[in-house]
């Protein structure tokens, strides 16, 4: 078999499970596991998979263009959600709240250990599962906060739930940042949801577009100071970067 058609076959399987192993494609392929991991690689260069200790998995910006960031490109994404990765603490509990960045975090937190990882989004717990299910042995915990199913796959509705969580870390993606008209949404539901977020953990991290900073969305959450750190683009306006750094809001770049 040629080695496209191997790449073929492995994206193709990878669309329909959202993992593969190294040691069922040799046998699938006849081939040896180097070669197997060669594939991989190659794959993981051309941004189709993640791979992950005995195999890979569909890379998280694969997975649909969904959530309030729909114009970051994928690779500016994924700059935007390592740097946040880098926030998480072996051995805490983090909150990762539904959207595009949020979702692109999930695959650097195979880098890891021990965390306790909390979401109302299906998408990230899906990811997360998948993650758990190919580790050996297994390093993190997950829990689903459930609720009403909104097209970005997060769940939203279980208010009461929320106030009963605690989270050493929030991370999630704010619709609209800026240092006069606040942290914003455009959505109702995510809108609500932020604002109980803020309540649950004592630092948390804002994943914004760089064409969000500097903007407010139609639904006041809370005042900017109330976000401890700004994560986007060095595409991001200046003038707003600074207003907000003024405010006390830590400020890192991609």
């Amino acid at each position: 078999m040629l080695k496209i058609e191997r790449h073929n076959r492995i994206v193709q399987q990878l669309w329909t499970t959202g993992s593969v192993y190294v040691s069922e494609l040799t046998r699938t392929f006849q081939v040896d596991a180097v070669t197997i991991r060669r594939d991989l690689a190659e794959l993981e260069k051309a941004g189709q998979l993640h791979r992950v200790h005995g195999g890979a998995m569909l890379s998280a910006g694969l997975t649909g263009e969904i959530g309030v960031s729909p114009l970051v490109a994928p690779v500016q994404g994924q700059r935007i959600a390592e740097a946040a990765a880098r926030f998480i603490p072996d051995h805490s509990v983090v909150f990762l709240g539904p959207g595009t960045l949020t979702r692109a975090v999930t695959p650097f937190l195979s880098k890891h250990t021990h965390l306790t990882i909390i979401t109302n989004a299906l998408d990230i717990a899906w990811y997360v599962a998948q993650q758990a299910r190919m580790a050996q042995p297994v390093t993190h915990t997950l829990h689903l906060i459930g609720g009403q199913a909104a097209p970005d796959y997060g769940l939203y509705g279980a208010d009461e739930a929320l106030r009963h969580v605690h989270a050493d870390l929030v991370i999630f993606e704010a619709g609209g940042l800026d240092a006069e008209r606040g942290l914003t949404h455009d959505d109702r539901d995510g809108a609500r949801t932020t604002r109980a977020l803020l309540n649950i953990s004592s630092q948390t991290v804002a994943l914004v577009a760089p064409e969000r900073v500097g903007r407010a969305g139609a639904i006041f959450i809370a005042p900017a100071s109330e976000v401890d750190a700004l994560i986007s683009d060095h595409e991001a306006p200046t003038p707003a970067l600074w207003d907000l750094s003024e405010l006390g809001v830590r400020i890192i770049l991609t």
